[in-house]
């Protein structure tokens, strides 16, 4: 019991090792690609759709992804966030789409707005400041990330109702003022982002790379992000962050945790050589080493299984020499006393050959019992592993709802430890058919031989003359040197292994083999069958009577022999 107990400690440690998100986060990614006044942009619903999955994969709790929202429905959208905002640790909002700068203010463009004059943007566009307020509930970090600095077509045809207000390409560059929070733009101020050539915008493409690598600071994180963006832009576009956040890092998904020592692992490794090794002193050395433990127990079942073996083999051999004796003095007609003591002798010999070869299955049954309970636990050790794997590989789930990592279920706990007497039943249905108890060997044997061809007549539940006969040709067409006075297991696997007839069907004369049967010979008119099973045309036969001699040996008709050959009618 001690090793099960080990066994649960450290499967339990291990579980309790997995990562666990104690910060609740939250996120709002808005992607905007059609818009009805000026020509759609192709990426951002690519880009929206991307980072929906990094945080979804970042185990979020939620992840609220929209897609082309107009006005209302924008608005809309902050306001509901701003509810799942509050109490959460993290707070994220990502847009994608047309953002433009009016008189120093920042504005994000729904896919409805017409933007005519410059005074409409307070009525058709978002501005930064409302983005920021939604984001405002967060206690840890409020992050703003904004992929909008592209040439905006709105600048270019807007109409200046208020001569000296300013319209800017781009976003213009602003402080973050408010504690804990950062702000990201795909562009400096005045300059303005690329689309991309590819699925997605060179900005998006980089925070996917960096932004939720476990443990990874936000901060240094956006450092890599603007380092891949000036390589993929020829250094024609810097990303811009700004920030409140004080000295600690900060990051979106936590470092993860050492992977715990597990303290089995060099007596495991012990336990393997001595396994190499397979002798008795080997496991000897081991349980002198580890004397207790789960591996301790299995290595005593390993060295039982090898000191049954050896008893089976001098079990046999006592019982073939109980056999030999009995058969001597029968043969050389020794009293009915020492016949009957011979015998008696055989008997008690051959019933300890079976009790060896129970043994010998049940000492199996407990390693194999013994040996699925290592591998369940190493199983449970390998699942606990993957559940330690890095955020980004944790499949996506089908919803935008919590993504949480699964606790250990009582499935996952350690079965329950097996009695020692209790190991043969643990051993699965099909293993126990391959290892028939002793008293059904003489039988399955002979039914094997008799399929294989070296066996005819029925099949019986003693190992009798005809019996060992039929061994004896399975020996001398197979090759093989079993000992035909004793069925034992090594002779039916091997005779079972043969898929097809091994001893050829033999025929009585004047009959040949076809198949599994025997077809009768016959000759046409004319002919007769020779004594060699062939037909051949009758001879002529004259007054020499004196040469026709009966040949012996022949049942039925009339057989001659003539110039020298053997014919029968």
């Amino acid at each position: 019991m001690r090793w099960v107990r080990a066994m649960i400690v450290a499967v339990l440690a291990i579980c309790a090792s997995a990562p666990a998100f104690a910060d609740k986060r939250v996120a709002l990614v808005i992607g905007n690609s059609n818009y009805q006044s000026v020509a759609a942009l192709p990426n951002p619903s690519n880009d929206a759709a991307a980072v929906t999955e990094m945080f979804r994969k970042a185990a979020f709790e939620v992840v609220e992804s929209r897609r082309d929202l107009k006005y209302l429905e924008m608005r809309r959208a902050l306001r509901d966030f701003t509810d799942k905002a509050r109490g959460a640790d993290i707070a994220v909002i990502y847009f994608a789409g047309h953002g433009l700068e009016v008189d120093g203010t920042n504005y994000l463009v729904p896919v409805d707005a017409a933007l005519e004059r410059d005074i409409d943007v307070d009525d058709e566009a978002v501005s930064l400041n409302r983005i920021l307020l939604a984001a405002e509930p967060a206690t840890k970090l409020r992050l703003v990330i904004l992929d909008a600095c592209r040439d905006n077509p709105f600048a270019k045809k807007m109409k200046r109702a208020i001569a000296s207000r300013g319209v800017a390409r781009g976003l213009v560059g602003i402080e973050a003022s408010k504690p804990n929070t950062f702000i990201a733009f795909a562009a400096k101020e005045g300059s303005t982002a690329s689309d991309g050539d590819g699925t997605n915008s060179p900005f998006s493409a980089a925070l996917i790379k960096y932004l939720t690598r476990p443990g990874l600071d936000i901060r240094k994180a956006f450092g890599f992000v603007r380092d891949d963006v000036l390589n993929a832009t020829g250094n024609q576009q810097e990303p811009y962050t700004t920030n409140s956040l004080g000295g600690n890092d900060v990051s979106l998904v936590p470092a993860l945790a050492a992977p715990p020592v597990d303290p089995s692992a060099e007596i495991r490794r012990d336990y393997e050589l001595a396994e190499r090794v397979g002798t008795r002193e080997a496991w000897d050395s081991f349980v002198a080493t580890h004397p207790s433990g789960f591996y301790a127990d299995l290595a005593r079942a390993q060295r039982n299984k090898l000191a049954a073996e050896a008893t089976r083999i001098a079990a046999t051999e006592q019982a073939r020499a109980a056999v030999d004796e009995k058969a001597r003095l029968a043969a050389e007609g020794a009293k009915a006393a020492e016949q009957a003591k011979a015998a008696e002798k055989a008997r008690v010999a051959e019933e300890g050959r079976l009790a060896a070869e129970r043994q010998k299955l049940a000492e199996e049954a407990k390693v194999a019992a013994a040996d699925q309970a290592r591998r369940d636990a190493d199983r449970k050790k390998q699942e606990a592993a993957e559940r330690q794997k890095p955020a980004a590989d944790i499949p996506q789930r089908s919803d935008t709802s919590q993504v949480a990592l699964a606790a250990p279920s009582k499935d996952d706990q350690p079965a329950p430890a097996k009695p020692a007497d209790a190991a043969v039943a643990a051993i699965p249905p099909a293993e126990k058919a391959d290892r028939p108890s002793p008293a059904d060997l003489p039988r399955l044997l002979q039914a094997e031989l008799k399929r294989v061809g070296c066996k005819s007549g029925e099949v019986g539940g003693a190992w009798d003359a005809t019996a060992q006969r039929a061994l004896s040709s399975f020996n001398d067409k197979a090759g093989t040197k079993f000992d035909t006075r004793l069925a034992s297991i090594d002779a039916l696997d091997a005779v079972r292994a043969k898929s097809d007839r091994v001893c050829p069907l033999e025929c009585e004369r004047g009959s040949h083999p076809s198949g599994d049967r025997c077809i009768k010979i016959t000759c046409d008119d004319g002919y007769v069958l020779r004594a060699g099973g062939s037909c051949q045309k009758r001879p002529e036969i004259r007054a020499q009577r004196e040469r026709r001699a009966p040949v012996s040996g022949r049942r039925g008709g009339k057989c001659f022999v003539y110039n020298g050959s053997s014919f029968c009618e």
